[in-house]
C-alpha cells in the first residue's frame, strides 16, 4: 500500500513540507495554529515521504517531526509581502467611490442580489465580476474604521491645550510680534509633525505584523482553482472549504470536492427554496435539540460533506455536521471533509462580523484622556489666574495696553508670555508620542496595541483573568506514564495504539498525532512496526461503539487493533474481575485528576480481545507559565484561571501552576444561592472558576470591576467579545478568532502568559516616562509663572517674549526624546495619583522660581553678583532658566536607570544653543530703564556676556539642580505622601451591592387592578426567567 500526500500540482497544493494544524484539540481547546503563519507549520517534509509504504512513512514522520513552537517565523520576504497585503485598500483620494454619486452602489446590509449566488462550480466567477463585486462589499476582513492620516494630522492642533496656543501665535501677530509668531507656529507645526509621525510609524509596525496573519483561500475563478488572500473574495465566489483549514467567509455548502455532479442536486433543492436562511449557528443547535419536524428547518440531503468547528462562536466543543446548502461560518475551522462552497456575502455582514460590530460601540476617550484633560483644565485656569495679577499689578504700575510696541512691559505682552508659558503645547504630542513608541516597541514583542491608551490600562491593571488552553497550557496533548495490566508489555501496548491510529499524515487527529508521536520515547514500540505491518481497514472514532479500530496483518496473522472509551474497550475484553476492578480504579483516579483516558486493546485472528491497560492523556501547562505566574504575583497581578474544562482538570492545572485551589464550578457562582456582597467576596478570593461560558466571564469581570479593580482580561472565540470589550484591558490571545480580535485593546500573537507579563513590565515602563514629563512640565509652567508675575508685579520687568517663546521651544525640543529614555517598572500596579503629582510639581516650581529669583537678586549688587565682567540681565536668566528646566527632566525621571543617549544627546543640544544665545545676545533687544529699583552695573548695548560669567551660570544651575534632586528624593520617601491618591482597589460597598442583586431579582409586571386602571407593580421574577439570566 502507498501513501500519496497530495498532486504538487494542485492549485491547492501550496506547500508540500508543511502538516496542517488540525486547529482544535479533542478536548474541545481552541486551535490556535491556524491563525499565525509560523505556528501552522509542523517542520516535517511530507514531500520526501511521498511513495514510501505505510509504516516507513510513519517511522520517517516520528523521528523528523518538529514541534513547530521551536520553528522560526517565515521569512522576512513573506511577512513583508504579507504587510503590504494588509494594508492594501481604497486610496483616501478616491472620494467618488461611495457617497450620493448616480454612479455609486447603494448602501445595503449585506444583502446580496440572488443571480449573484447562482454560480457555477466549475467555472466560477471571473476577474471583471470580481471587482465590480468588490466595489460594492468591500474587502472580505473586519477591519476598524480606516484611518484618515490627514485628519488625523489636523487632530493635532485641536484641543483646549492647542486652541490656547493658537490664540497666543494670533494674539503675536495682531501685536507684530512676527518673530514669535513665526516660533509658535513652529511650535504648534513640530508638535503635529513629530506627533503625527510617531502614530503612523508604529500603526505601519502593527499593519505589517497583521500581514503575518493573512489568511488564504483556494477559490474557482475564470474556469481554474487559484489560491488568493481571503481578504479578496467576493459574494459568489466558489470556495473550497478543506479539513485543517479556516472557513474564510460566511459559504453554503454545495457538494462534496470528489462528487462534482451533485451540483445538479444542489441546484434543484434551491429552487425548491429547500435551504434555510438562517444565519444564526445558535439556531442550529436549537433545531438539533427539538425532536419535531419544522418546516423552517433545513433538509439534510446525504451524508454531512464537512464538520465545522464552531466552538468560537457557539461554546459546543463538538464539530457540527453540515449538509448539502447548511451555511459554514466565517473563521470556523473545517475538521472533516472537502466542498465546494458559495461565498454568501463578505466578512463585514457575516454573523462573526455582525457580532463584533455590536461590541465596538462609541469610542471613549479613557481613562488616559480624562486625566490629561484635567491637568490641561487646571494649568488653564492657572494661566488665568496668574494673567489677572500681573495685569492688577500693572494697572498699579499704569501700564498700556500695547504700548510701547518695542518692548514686553505691556498688558498684551504679559498676557502673550503667561499664554506661552503656561500651556504645556508638548504635552499631548510627549504622551502621544511616548505611547507610540511603546507600542511600537510591544509590536517587536508580538503584541499589536489595538488602542495607544490601552496600554496605561494595562500599566494600572491589578488582576489577569486569564483563559486556560493555549495560554496557560500548550494547548498540545501529551501523554503521561500509561497505565499496563499486568502481564503486558508497555512497548507492545503503545504499538498497538499507534496501529490504532490514523495514518494519514496531512491531517491527522490531535489524539492520534500525540499517540504516534509518544513513540519516540518507546524505540522498541518503533521496531515492532518495522517488521511488515499492512492496513487493510481503518474505522475512524464511531460515536455509537465510541472506539477507533484498525484491521492490520502482520506474518500471515491477523491483528484487530483498538482503543477508546475506558468503558467500551474493557467490555471487548474478556480478562479477570480482578483485572477489570484495577483498570477502572485507575480509569477514575486519571479522571479525578483531570487527564483524559484512553483504553487500548487487540485481538489476534478470531481469539478474544486482549486488554492492554489506559494511555492518560493531558494539556500539560508551558514550560515558563508557574514561573511567570510568580512573576505576576510579584509585580502585584494575580492571575485568575477561566476555562471551560472541567474541574478536575482546572483543580489539576492550578496545583502544576501553584495557582491555588480555590477554584469554583461556574455554577457555585450563577446559581449556587449567593448575590450581592457574597457573590462579589467568592469572585475577589476564587483562583479560579471551571466550566465557565462567556457571559460566566463577563460576569466575573464587572463584579471585579465593582470592587475597584482594574481588570485584563484574555480570550479567543467570538463569543469572548463581550468580557473583552468590558474589561480595562481586553487581550485577545494568540490564534483568536477576528470577532475578538477586533473586540480587544491588544492582540498577541505569540502564545503563552509570557508575552502577557512582558507586557505589563512594557506598560509601566511607558507609564513612568509619562508620569516623569507631566511632573517636570507642570513644574514648569510654575516656575515661570510664579517668577516671571512676581517680576512684573515688584520690578515691573519681565523676561523678553521672543526668548520667553523659544524656551518654550527648546523645552518641547528636549523633552520629545523622553519617549526614548530608559524607565523602571514599578513592583506594583501604578496609577496617576494626581494630588501627589500636583505637590510635587508645585514644590519643584516653587525652588526653580527661587533659584531665578537668586540670579536676578544678585544682579542690584553694585559689583554685577553673577555676572563676572559683562553681561545682559536677560540672556542672563534666560540661560539659567533654559538649564535648570531643561535638567529637571533628569530629576522627575528618578534615579532606577541611566538616561538614554537621546535623552542626554537632545538636552545637550538645547544647552548649547540656549548659551550661544546668552554669549552673543541674541533677542536681548536694548537694556529696559523702566526696572524698579534700578541695576547698578551697566549692561552692554548689544546684550553680549562673556565666557566666565557662563561658566558661573552653568555651575550654578547644576548647584540649584542637585538641591532639587535632593528634595524630590525626601519627599519620595514620605509614606503618606507616597500612597497619596491611590485608590482603593478592594473597595466594599455591602449595602449598594445587596441593593443591586435584590433589585435584579424582580420584575416589572403590567396589568389592571380590579377597577380596570392599568398598573405598573415589581414582582420577584419567575424561577424560570431567573434560570435564563
Amino acid at each position: 500500500m502507498k501513501l500519496h500526500f497530495g498532486d504538487s500540482s494542485h492549485p491547492n497544493h501550496q506547500n508540500d513540507d508543511i502538516e496542517r494544524n488540525t486547529g482544535r484539540n479533542s478536548m474541545g481547546g481552541p486551535g490556535r495554529g491556524m491563525s499565525v503563519a509560523s505556528r501552522s507549520k509542523s517542520i516535517v517534509s511530507l514531500t520526501a515521504l511521498d511513495g514510501m509504504d505505510e509504516y516507513t512513512a510513519l517511522q520517517h514522520y516520528i523521528q523528523r517531526y518538529r514541534d513547530p513552537r521551536t520553528q522560526p517565523s517565515s521569512s522576512g520576504d513573506e511577512q513583508m509581502q504579507d504587510a503590504e497585503d494588509a494594508r492594501k485598500g481604497k486610496a483616501w483620494w478616491k472620494f467618488w467611490r461611495s457617497g450620493t454619486s448616480p454612479q455609486a452602489q447603494p448602501k445595503d446590509e449585506g444583502v446580496v442580489p440572488e443571480d449573484w449566488l447562482n454560480t457555477d462550480i466549475r467555472a466560477g466567477i471571473t476577474s471583471h465580476d470580481v471587482d465590480t463585486r468588490r466595489r460594492r462589499y468591500g474587502f472580505n476582513e473586519l477591519t476598524a474604521e480606516k484611518v484618515n492620516w490627514i485628519k488625523q494630522f489636523l487632530g493635532y492642533f485641536t484641543g483646549p491645550i492647542l486652541y490656547v496656543m493658537e490664540l497666543a501665535a494670533l494674539l503675536a501677530a495682531g501685536l507684530k510680534d512676527w518673530v514669535d509668531f513665526g516660533v509658535i507656529c513652529g511650535i504648534l507645526m513640530l508638535n503635529a509633525i513629530v506627533g503625527w509621525y510617531q502614530e503612523k510609524q508604529a500603526a505601519d509596525v502593527v499593519a505589517s505584523l497583521k500581514g503575518d496573519i493573512a489568511m488564504k483561500a483556494t477559490v474557482v475563478r475564470d474556469n481554474q482553482e487559484q489560491t488568493i488572500l481571503a481578504r479578496e473574495l467576493v459574494p459568489g465566489d466558489i470556495i473550497v472549504i478543506e479539513e485543517g483549514l479556516t472557513v474564510p467567509a460566511d459559504a453554503r455548502l454545495i457538494c462534496d470536492y470528489n462528487s462534482p455532479s451533485d451540483f445538479d442536486t444542489y441546484l434543484k433543492m434551491k429552487e425548491e427554496d429547500m435551504f434555510s436562511d438562517e444565519s444564526d449557528p445558535d439556531d442550529e443547535k436549537k433545531g438539533e435539540d427539538n425532536d419535531s419536524d419544522d418546516e423552517e428547518n433545513p433538509v439534510s440531503q446525504g451524508p454531512p460533506i464537512v464538520a465545522c468547528d464552531q466552538s468560537a462562536i457557539t461554546g459546543e466543543s463538538l464539530a457540527v455536521d453540515k449538509y448539502m446548502g447548511e451555511v459554514c461560518y466565517y473563521t470556523t475551522g473545517c475538521k472533516r471533509g472537502k466542498a465546494y462552497a458559495i461565498v454568501m456575502t463578505s466578512a463585514r455582514h457575516s454573523f462573526v462580523g455582525r457580532t463584533a460590530s455590536l461590541v465596538q460601540g462609541a469610542k471613549d476617550q479613557g481613562h488616559f484622556k480624562a486625566i490629561m484633560n484635567s491637568i490641561g483644565t487646571s494649568l488653564l485656569v492657572l494661566v488665568m489666574f496668574w494673567i489677572l495679577a500681573a495685569w492688577i499689578g500693572g494697572f498699579f504700575r499704569h501700564l498700556k495696553i500695547s504700548t510701547p510696541t518695542d518692548s514686553s512691559v505691556n498688558l498684551l505682552h504679559y498676557a502673550l508670555i503667561l499664554l506661552i508659558i503656561g500651556v504645556p503645547v508638548g504635552l499631548p504630542v510627549v504622551t502621544t508620542t511616548t505611547l507610540a513608541v511603546g507600542a511600537a516597541y510591544l509590536a517587536k514583542q508580538k503584541a499589536i496595541v489595538q488602542k495607544l491608551t490601552a496600554i496605561e490600562s494595562l500599566a494600572g491593571v491589578d488582576v489577569l483573568c486569564s483563559d486556560k488552553t493555549g495560554t496557560l497550557t500548550a494547548n498540545q496533548l501529551s501523554i503521561r506514564e500509561p497505565f499496563v495490566v499486568e502481564g503486558e508489555d508497555v512497548n507492545w501496548m503503545m504499538a498497538v495504539a499507534a496501529l490504532a491510529s490514523s495514518h494519514n499524515l496531512k491531517s491527522l487527529d490531535p489524539i492520534d498525532k500525540i499517540t504516534i508521536l509518544t513513540l519516540k520515547r518507546y524505540p522498541k514500540a518503533r521496531e515492532i512496526l518495522t517488521q511488515g505491518w499492512k492496513t487493510e481497514k481503518f474505522t475512524p472514532f464511531d460515536p455509537v461503539s465510541k472506539r477507533i479500530t484498525s484491521v492490520c496483518y502482520m506474518g500471515g496473522d491477523k491483528y484487530t487493533c483498538a482503543k477508546g472509551a475506558p468503558k467500551a474497550i474493557l467490555t471487548l475484553s474478556q480478562c479477570s474481575e480482578e483485572t477489570a476492578k484495577l483498570f477502572r480504579e485507575k480509569d477514575r483516579d486519571f479522571a479525578r485528576r483531570g487527564f483524559r483516558s484512553l483504553g487500548v486493546a487487540y485481538q489476534k485472528n478470531d481469539g478474544p480481545w486482549v486488554l492492554l491497560g489506559l494511555l492518560s492523556m493531558f494539556d500539560p501547562p508551558r514550560e515558563d507559565t508557574a514561573q511567570t505566574i510568580v512573576e505576576a504575583q510579584q509585580l502585584g497581578v494575580p492571575v485568575k484561571m477561566l476555562t471551560g474544562d472541567a474541574m478536575a482538570i482546572a483543580k489539576e492545572t492550578c496545583k502544576m501552576l501553584a495557582l491555588g485551589t480555590k477554584v469554583y464550578n461556574s455554577q457555585k457562582l450563577i446559581h449556587g444561592g449567593l448575590s450581592g456582597t457574597t457573590q462579589h467576596d467568592l469572585v475577589e478570593r476564587a483562583d479560579g472558576f471551571a466550566e465557565v461560558f462567556p457571559e460566566h466571564k463577563y460576569q466575573v469581570v464587572e463584579m471585579l470591576q465593582q470592587r475597584g479593580h482594574l481588570t485584563a482580561m484574555t480570550g479567543d472565540g467570538v463569543n469572548d467579545a463581550p468580557s473583552l470589550k468590558k474589561a480595562d484591558c481586553g487581550i485577545a490571545v494568540e490564534g483568536s478568532s477576528e470577532a475578538a480580535q477586533a473586540a480587544a485593546d491588544i492582540v498577541f500573537l505569540a502564545p503563552g502568559l509570557s508575552t502577557i507579563v512582558l507586557a505589563i513590565k512594557t506598560a509601566r515602563q511607558i507609564f513612568q516616562r509619562m508620569k516623569s514629563y507631566i511632573q517636570y512640565r507642570i513644574a514648569l509652567c510654575l516656575h515661570l509663572e510664579i517668577y516671571l508675575v512676581t517680576s512684573m508685579i515688584i520690578l515691573n520687568e519681565t523676561i523678553r517674549v521672543q526668548l520667553v517663546v523659544f524656551i518654550a521651544l527648546f523645552a518641547d525640543l528636549a523633552t520629545v526624546a523622553v519617549a526614548y529614555d530608559n524607565a523602571h517598572s514599578e513592583a506594583r500596579p501604578v496609577e496617576w495619583q494626581l494630588p501627589k503629582i500636583w505637590i510635587i510639581s508645585v514644590v519643584l516650581g516653587i525652588l526653580l522660581a527661587l533659584g531665578t529669583w537668586v540670579v536676578r537678586g544678585t544682579m542690584y549688587l553694585p559689583n554685577g553678583g553673577i555676572i563676572q565682567n559683562f553681561g545682559s540681565v536677560q540672556e542672563v536668566l534666560f540661560l539659567e532658566v533654559a538649564l535648570t528646566e531643561n535638567w529637571l527632566i533628569f530629576v522627575t525621571r528618578g534615579g532606577k536607570t541611566w538616561p538614554s543617549f537621546q535623552l542626554v544627546g537632545a538636552i545637550l543640544a538645547v544647552d548649547a544653543i540656549a548659551t550661544i544665545f546668552c554669549l552673543f545676545g541674541w533677542l536681548s533687544g536694548e537694556p529696559d530703564p523702566a526696572t524698579n529699583p534700578h541695576d547698578t552695573f551697566e549692561q552692554r548695548l548689544d546684550g553680549w556676556t562673556d565666557i566666565v560669567t557662563v561658566v558661573v551660570i552653568w555651575a550654578y544651575s547644576i548647584g540649584v539642580t542637585i538641591v532639587i534632586a535632593i528634595v524630590y528624593y525626601l519627599m519620595n520617601r514620605i509614606s503618606w505622601l507616597d500612597d497619596l491618591g491611590r485608590k482603593d482597589r478592594s473597595r466594599k460597598d455591602p449595602a449598594i451591592e445587596n441593593m443591586i442583586a435584590a433589585l435584579s431579582k424582580l420584575a416589572l409586571e403590567h396589568g389592571r387592578d380590579k377597577h380596570g386602571v392599568e398598573r405598573y407593580t415589581l414582582a420577584a421574577k419567575a424561577a424560570e426567567e431567573e434560570d435564563e439570566e
